[in-house]
């Protein structure tokens, strides 16, 4: 197997931008799905040339060729105002061994995809890349595809969609943002409503109708999860094959979604926190897993109360970004090691003692500054997850209930800190959702492969069932007894071969399978 490594992400971008969303967002109705297929519509073919600009310090597969497919912003009138996705290719596929084109999507909502292909390129066995050309996408107001920006300012990250409450719990802060958020993002006017889930996964058969294929297979990670599940719904005539990783439960959308975090913290912390108690005697956090998790309370604690500044990062850590890094680099196995050498960093200057080298290196690290691409603003990562999250679905604006919810959360669950049941700008939103959500069925040929890790923070086991209960019969289920966001090339070989299985030969397990994995 090939290296998995350019999956990890131990950098996170910017002070704030430290939770990088697992996905679950909803999408339109069957019956509009295919409204704009009227004579002249559609574009037929896709220019390939060079691709954008990257971000510095980025890279790109030399291979990679890029293009753009124009789509209507508002799919119930397809003759009126259009937008540009941006999409590329890496064309691996070898004649007399093409079976089609393998579309990817990393999730967020509101991650890049466009570089995936050659990412994935990386990870993909020789017989998978010589049966597909790899195909990647920026959705809707994402990156280069008509990026949308809120005008936020450049601390806004995604703890503002995804904040933590204050010290003791108060939650009075994150209201008066989701207020000041919701209302700057009210300013775009009207055009935001339309850069939703529903309409990127008709963007998606747009890409499969200029790629002039009559049927498409794909690759969904996280939201992208949601993202498969909403397009091969819509068009289950158009789907070959469809691998589905780390996955949302179709029926829990946005608020309910979210609430599931808090198991899944409950499960997969413990990971982390036996390599911790294993390297206790460098890090002195405790030698057992009670003990280092009291540990983690006890210093997200003082950090509400008392935040750290990191030196010569112009970084402030308080609880909620502890905590929010925490979140993020729990999704891999390979990050669980700078994780718990970043709690002892953060614990020493808590402390108020002089950081290390070794600390230094550490904080500098996971806070390097990571400026976008050029033509991409700022906040467009949190402008597009707020619109997938706000815009799909209606949220509540009883500001008492989530208050509520908050504090009962974070008594049961101590771990999440209430974050999963916290308000969002989402009950501020100016705008209703343009259509009712997509209902993901059983119904469908046999030709979806679900993947999923049993310690999934992002992405909990019990949403991964529900993947697998809405799609029934659709569906082949893989379930990896393994900790972390990604179940493919991260050590279960069980869990590779029958995805390659199932990409190069279609077969599906007959009965939910059951794989071994790492033990963390």
């Amino acid at each position: 197997m090939e290296s998995n490594s350019i999956r990890v992400r131990i950098v996170i971008a910017g002070s704030l931008a430290a939770v990088a969303a697992a996905g679950a967002v909803i999408g339109g109705q069957p019956a509009s799905a295919e409204v704009e297929v009227s004579a002249g519509d559609v574009q037929k073919s896709i220019k390939w040339g060079e691709c954008p600009e990257l971000a510095p310090g980025a890279k790109r597969d030399p291979r990679q060729t890029c293009g753009t497919v124009k789509v209507p912003l508002d799919y119930r009138r397809p003759g009126g105002e259009s937008i540009t996705v941006a999409v590329s290719r890496i064309a691996t596929a070898k004649p007399g061994k093409k079976r089609g084109n393998l579309l990817f999507n990393p999730g967020g909502p509101g991650l890049q995809g466009l570089d995936m292909p050659g990412q994935m390129a990386l990870t993909l066995p020789k017989k998978v890349r010589d049966s597909y050309d790899l195909i990647g996408f920026d959705p809707r107001g994402v990156g280069h595809s008509t990026p949308m920006s809120c005008g936020l300012p450049g601390t806004a990250g995604l703890l503002t969609v995804f904040p933590y409450p204050g010290a003791g719990g108060s939650i009075k802060e994150n209201v008066a943002t989701a207020r000041a958020v919701a209302a700057q993002c009210a300013k775009v006017g009207a055009k935001l409503q339309y850069f939703t889930s529903a309409n990127t996964a008709r963007d998606m058969d747009r890409i499969r109708r200029a790629l002039g294929v009559r049927k498409i297979s794909y690759w969904g990670q996280s939201f992208g999860t949601y993202l498969g599940a909403v397009y091969t719904s819509l068009f289950p005539r158009n789907t070959d094959r469809m691998v589905l990783e780390g996955n949302v439960d179709p029926d829990k959308v946005w608020a309910k979604m979210l609430n599931t975090w808090n198991q899944g913290m409950n499960d997969r912390f413990p990971d982390a926190a036996r390599v911790a108690a294993a390297n206790d005697a460098a890090l002195g956090l405790g030698d057992t897993v009670e003990e280092v998790t009291d540990s983690f309370l006890a210093l997200a604690d003082r950090l509400d109360r008392k935040p750290a500044t990191v030196p010569g990062a112009s970084v402030t850590v308080n609880g909620g970004l502890l905590r929010a890094v925490t979140y993020q680099m729990l999704q891999h196995n390979e990050t669980l090691a700078p994780l718990t050498q970043f709690w002892k960093a953060v614990g020493s200057l808590s402390a108020g003692k002089a950081p290390t080298d070794a600390d230094v290196a550490v904080l500098r690290q996971i806070f390097a500054d990571t400026p976008p691409a050029k033509g991409v603003p700022a906040d467009n990562q949190v402008t597009m997850a707020l619109a997938m999250i706000c815009g799909d679905t209606t949220w509540s604006r009883d500001v008492d209930s989530y208050a509520a919810a908050t504090a009962a959360a974070r008594a049961k669950y101590p771990l999440s800190g209430g974050m999963p049941n916290n308000i969002l700008p989402c009950a501020f939103w100016s705008k209703k959702p343009i259509e009712p959500l997509v209902k993901v069925t059983s119904h469908g040929p046999r030709n979806v492969l679900i993947l999923q890790n049993r310690r999934d923070n992002a992405t909990p086991w019990a949403a991964g069932r529900g993947m697998r209960k809405a799609l029934g019969d659709r569906a082949g289920f893989v379930g990896v007894q393994h900790g972390g966001h990604f179940a493919y090339g991260t050590g279960s070989v069980c869990a590779d071969q029958a995805t390659v299985a199932f990409l190069t030969k279609g077969t599906l397990p007959a009965k939910d399978l059951s794989c071994a994995g790492l033990k963390s």
